[in-house]
């Protein structure tokens, strides 16, 4: 994990793209590509998001501001539970059921709701759950030939 501080000085330099790739327990790759803004430290490192492309069902809210949250520090999250202190892992949360790349590192052998609702997964809007094994959060400049 780069750090918000260090992915917010990059980002403010131009025009990036957002691509995260998701791997389950049984070997499937997928992934999905948004145009992104990242807000800085007094915004609490406010995400909005437009889906590009992909091969997985979108599970995040798009052209909302989302906030950062930790367990000790909620953000501004409509609902009052803290999703980082029930599903660990700090993570742009608008809704504790809809991701969590930061989370625990759950093996699909936790049988326990309680364990996996802690674990990695990815769950679009009336979609099907993913527990997830690996996960990757990239970004890249839309204009490669700029920073030549």
């Amino acid at each position: 994990w780069l750090g918000l501080k260090k992915i917010y000085s990059i980002t403010k330099q131009g025009n990036y793209l957002l691509r995260i790739e998701l791997q389950d327990w049984r070997g499937n790759r997928r992934h999905i590509e948004y145009s992104f803004s990242l807000g800085g430290p007094s915004t609490n490192f406010t995400l909005q998001l437009s889906r590009m492309s992909g091969s997985i069902p979108n599970a995040l809210p798009e052209h909302a501001e989302l906030r950062f949250s930790t367990a000790d520090r909620a953000g501004d999250m409509a609902s009052d539970s803290n999703c980082p202190e029930n599903h660990l892992g700090g993570w742009w949360h608008s809704e504790c059921e809809e991701t969590n790349l930061n989370g625990k590192y759950v093996t699909p052998r936790s049988r326990g709701r309680l364990d996996r609702g802690k674990g990695l997964y990815w769950k679009p809007k009336k979609g099907r759950y993913y527990l997830l094994k690996s996960t990757k959060i990239m970004i890249h400049p839309t204009d490669l030939k700029s920073f030549d």
